[in-house]
């Protein structure tokens, strides 16, 4: 696998404590942001020391994680703080599909981190050296829309082809994406789309890497030393319009048959998938209501010890992709996926996020996310199909998903 690096020879990295930023995203000097931030902490990043980009294959997780241990170890750091996060991190985002060629890793020149009541900033390069030019954000205007690879019905369609091969016993489940296009008339400035989705979706993760931006609720991983934890989302219905409402709404979702086979597809397979990899594992037997904005869905947090020193990328990649994003079978799903979407999703429902010099780390499915192209945005929203599925309901649930990204472009 011969991999794209753009990188010196080696990092010069200090760390040093800094005292409260106060909102982190109001701290990034250009629209070409990186962004991991909820409930107003996490990361931010600009300027760029290093960059690769990662080929599509079965390895490229493991080829990633060897060329940061290089990069990371080859490096001179002074990180007095020591927290995760702390020291040189790299932000990062991999294609949904293994063939994708979309897989990104960026280490920043500058990371202002807070967590715990602590907060720091790190300098990677020399500290005069120049950085972009500092551009007050502007809201885009003058947005139009348009349909992105299938039309509504269309897609309505190839729902219905997905419930057809699922009923015939092909396979358990499948979630198939759409998407669709913003239009503005100037330059799409990421971090007011940051603002907007931090704002509104404060429990979520908020994140921005290489012009891709999102809101998205699904934790795939976190690994903090020897622990790990990841929170399974799979079954979804929209917020009432009022209490009762939203309670009958809570109540028809968790007694729903067809959400809680979808929902147990996917806390399944992440069990399975982590118990080699663990010395504990708690898996709830039961999943649980996460309530955000918009949107509910069934959740199930999963929490555990690892058997042996591993980074958060070697758990990502005996993750990706879990039934919550692809299907079950997985190999089946996905030759499905690319038979009826009629797309290539890129990054969407890819892991983002970061990983730091210790293996430590935090990442997400990149959902409830657009990619940014100078005036254009291309927004994306999924659904999980199983044999119950109604295609008129999920291409409602898919409109409904849309509509994060359509609030953070619009206002």
């Amino acid at each position: 696998m011969k991999l794209a690096v753009t990188a010196p020879d080696r990092l010069v990295v200090r760390t040093v404590r800094v005292a409260d930023p106060g909102d982190l995203i109001s701290r990034l000097p250009h629209p070409s942001a990186l962004a991991w931030v909820r409930h107003g902490e996490g990361l931010v990043g600009w300027g760029e020391a290093a960059r690769l980009h990662v080929p599509g294959g079965a390895g490229r997780f493991a080829a990633a994680d060897r060329w940061l241990r290089e990069l990371f170890g080859s490096a001179r750091i002074d990180d007095p703080v020591g927290v995760p996060g702390s020291g040189p991190v790299a932000f990062g985002g991999f294609g949904f599909d293994p063939k994708s060629p979309d897989s990104v890793l960026i280490v920043p020149r500058r990371i202002l981190g807070r967590r715990d009541g602590q907060a720091w900033l790190t300098t990677v390069g020399e500290p005069d050296e120049p950085l972009s030019i500092v551009r007050d954000p502007r809201a885009p205007e003058r947005l139009s829309w348009s349909d992105g690879a299938l039309t509504a019905p269309g897609w309505q369609n190839a729902v219905g082809a997905a419930v057809e091969r699922i009923r015939g016993g092909r396979l358990g489940k499948v979630v198939l994406a759409r998407d669709l296009y913003a239009h503005a008339a100037e330059p799409i400035d990421a971090r007011v789309l940051l603002r907007r989705l931090a704002d509104r979706y404060p429990g979520c993760y908020t994140f921005a890497h290489a012009g891709l931006v999102g809101a998205t609720p699904e934790l795939l991983i976190r690994r903090t030393g020897g622990r790990i934890g990841s929170l399974v989302l799979a079954g979804t219905t929209a917020r009432g319009t009022d209490d009762a409402d939203d309670r009958d709404r809570a109540a028809r979702l968790f007694a729903s048959a067809k959400d809680r086979q979808e929902h147990a597809y996917a806390a399944e397979m992440v069990r399975d998938a982590l118990a080699p990899l663990c010395a504990e594992l708690e898996v709830p037997a039961e999943p649980e209501l996460l309530r955000l904005a918009n949107l509910m869905h069934l959740a199930s947090p999963v929490r555990g010890r690892l058997l042996e020193e591993r980074s958060v990328l070697d758990v990502v990649a005996a993750l990706h992709p879990t039934p919550a994003v692809g299907g079950t079978p997985t190999d089946v799903a996905m030759d499905l996926i690319r038979e009826l979407e009629g797309m290539d999703r890129g990054r969407y429902a890819g892991p983002v996020g970061w990983i730091d010099a210790r293996g430590d780390g935090e990442w997400g499915i990149a959902l409830r996310c657009a990619e940014l192209d100078g005036t254009r945005a291309r927004l994306f929203a999924g659904c999980g199909i199983v044999a119950d599925s109604d295609p008129a309901a999920e291409l409602v649930e898919a409109q409904t998903k849309f509509r994060a990204m359509r609030h953070a472009l619009e206002g």
